[in-house]
């Protein structure tokens, strides 16, 4: 309730007694509520409006006229203040009234400060309900709109793993089906008494089972992640021996697709550093099939890095259909936006390819699990234009393992070897 304020002369006792106390009042409580000079300096302002009103409310004998202040005070209140501090409102009024007998006893006489009180203590009252109703239907609120925020977050995890199970069931079933074809075909042979062909399809049979398998140990990982359970064992290496090894793995397949793949050198690439090799160089090879995947064929991918104050950061950029803005968090989450299951081919490194969309969160949970982390830019989603991406990864320059007797061991092996080339 806003009202404005007539002018008036101080005419009775009670009024001469708040203009006495009103200028060390305010310096108290600015002094004792405040924090910090410069938020002093408005508060001060603030108190002073909430004198006056309190002041307008007694000659008038009208409590409303506090109405203004204190909702202005109580809809100040942030979102996180909320959630930490809650009624931080109504402890400043409880704060004002015992600022307000502070001060009545040490500057007026006892009688002045009982009329004084006598006066004001119903409209602090008035004060602390009209205050303490509103942050409670704030609270209220606030809880209900948290509530549907995580009732929306819930549909949409219950959807993701819907989708989840139908891409995995699809990826599953797509190596049960290939074993069973060719287990099909050597039992026909067989049973008709040929056996040249069976060299070729018991190689079938293994892609088959190589691909089974590769899903199955990529859900046992995530599995590990969600529940802490994964176990780093920290060696040295470099992050250059590592790409370098990586880019072999892959070089039949750029050849298939006719991609590029472009390693530079970077400042940090040749530091030996402490990592779990086996495990970061899991993380780096899933965003590199990500970027093999989503580029199509012809396209280049670019491996470059740098070195940053106690990381080493190594990024991937592909000239690929790049990434929704919207998506560009969800695909690092295991139940992230995977596609629609039948345009999924049953090859991993296609344009495009197949998969249960677990390689990303399992290089995020790897590279935290580390201390680093891992995220993406791409201007956005367009397969006409091929805006691509660029993977960002940190990787911790540990330059001593965790485990010291490690580090002792390394250290150990590296003297003998240095002496064994000066003999």
């Amino acid at each position: 309730m806003t009202r404005n304020m007539p002018r008036k002369t101080i005419t009775t006792p009670l009024q001469k007694v708040l203009a006495k106390i009103r200028p060390v009042w305010i310096t108290r409580a600015g002094q004792e509520l405040a924090r910090g000079m410069e938020v002093r300096a408005d508060f001060e302002e603030q108190l002073a409006r909430f004198f006056d009103l309190l002041d307008q409310s007694i000659t008038t004998g009208d409590p409303a006229w506090m109405d203004s202040i204190l909702l202005d005070w109580a809809k100040s209140s942030t979102e996180t203040e909320l959630e930490e501090e809650p009624y931080q409102v109504s402890f400043l009024i409880n704060r004002l009234i015992a600022l307000t007998i502070q001060v009545s006893r040490e500057t007026l006489t006892k009688q002045q400060a009982l009329d004084l009180l006598a006066a004001v203590v119903p409209i602090y009252t008035y004060g602390l309900e009209v205050v303490a109703r509103y942050e409670m239907e704030t609270r209220v609120a606030h809880i209900s709109s948290e509530m549907e925020k995580v009732q929306r977050q819930m549909a949409r995890v219950d959807k993701s793993k819907s989708a989840f199970i139908s891409v995995a069931a699809h990826e599953l079933k797509t190596p049960i089906t290939l074993i069973e074809g060719y287990a099909s075909m050597m039992e026909d042979l067989m049973q008709q008494g040929k056996s040249t062909n069976l060299v070729s399809l018991l190689a079938g049979m293994n892609t088959g089972i190589d691909r089974l398998r590769g899903i199955v140990e990529d859900m046992i990982d995530v599995s590990m992640i969600d529940n802490d359970l994964l176990q780093l064992n920290f060696q040295p290496m470099q992050v250059a021996q590592m790409l370098e090894a990586l880019y072999l793995e892959v070089e039949p397949i750029l050849g298939v697709r006719k991609l590029t793949l472009s390693l530079k050198e970077f400042e940090g690439n040749k530091q030996w550093i402490y990592i779990d090799a086996g495990r970061i160089m899991q993380a780096v090879r899933n965003v590199i099939n990500n970027a093999i995947k989503y580029t199509p064929d012809g396209g280049t991918i670019t491996i470059d890095g740098r070195k940053l104050s106690g990381f080493i950061e190594v990024t991937i950029s592909d000239t690929g259909i790049g990434i929704s803005t919207e998506d560009q968090s969800a695909i690092f989450e295991k139940f992230g936006q995977l596609g629609r299951v039948d345009l999924h081919s049953s090859g991993k490194t296609k344009f495009k390819g197949g998969g249960p969309g677990l390689g990303l969160p399992i290089a995020r949970g790897i590279l935290d699990a580390h201390g680093g982390t891992i995220w993406v830019e791409s201007p956005g989603y367009d397969e006409i234009r091929n805006p691509g991406s660029t993977f960002h990864i940190l990787i911790p320059d540990r330059t001593e393992s965790p485990d010291p007797k490690m580090t002792k061991l390394f250290d150990t092996l590296g003297k003998n070897k240095n002496e064994e080339m000066v003999e």
